[in-house]
């Protein structure tokens, strides 16, 4: 995938962020790197199932709360676009 295509990516799932859970900071000011958790955006488990839903639902491939990387895929908006990139089916 081109650097292009996962900024273009980044940005898409930034907007969903905001979207889905109402967060008061742009999409165009989250930073792809920043912690998705804590200090970073703040989010916690309920936040992170409703993203989860939403990216399945947009991107057509399942998320589950049981997979053992999860911790590593919701790290930040850039390792959730990879891993969206890499499983997508639409």
């Amino acid at each position: 995938m081109s650097t292009t295509d996962s900024a273009t990516l980044e940005r898409e799932l930034a907007v969903l962020f905001v979207n889905s859970l109402n967060l008061e900071t742009p999409a165009d000011q989250i930073d792809p790197t920043m912690s998705l958790f804590g200090d970073g955006l703040g989010l916690d488990s309920i936040d992170i199932l409703e993203v989860a839903l939403e990216v399945s639902q947009r991107y057509g491939f399942q998320l589950r709360s049981d997979d053992e990387n999860n911790q590593k895929i919701f790290q930040n908006l850039r390792s959730l676009a990879a891993h969206v990139a890499q499983h997508r089916t639409k």
